[in-house]
């Protein structure tokens, strides 16, 4: 019986750490500033946009898209110029490309 309840608390915390992410319309409002780069190489995080919810990953570039602010880990604000960003992100087309290439930025998505 321990050792369910203990499996069902890591697996709800394995859930909460999703990053499930809501793109916010005012800078005062989000968690982390980001800005989109037009090239890979400038990156600190590549992206993977996933459909559904439960293919969000653990602070590993998968990102759901939430329809409300409630309902996101983080909340996001996409900056005019790549000078106001905390970090920068790159979208990617295919999953296993997702994934940090800074990992000094990692602390944002925290």
């Amino acid at each position: 019986m321990k050792t369910l309840l203990l499996l069902i608390s890591l697996f709800a915390l394995q859930q909460t750490k999703a990053q499930k992410i809501f793109s916010v319309d005012y800078e005062s409002q989000a968690d982390v500033k980001v800005f989109v780069v037009k090239y890979e190489s400038q990156a600190d995080l590549k992206v993977f946009k996933v459909k559904y919810e439960s293919q969000a990953g653990n602070n590993d570039g998968k990102w759901f898209f939430t329809q409300f602010q409630n309902q996101a880990k983080k909340k996001i604000y996409f900056v005019k110029y790549e000078s106001q960003a905390e970090v920068k992100i790159f979208f990617v087309e295919y999953e296993s490309q997702a994934g940090w290439k800074n990992n000094q930025k990692k602390h944002f998505f925290y």
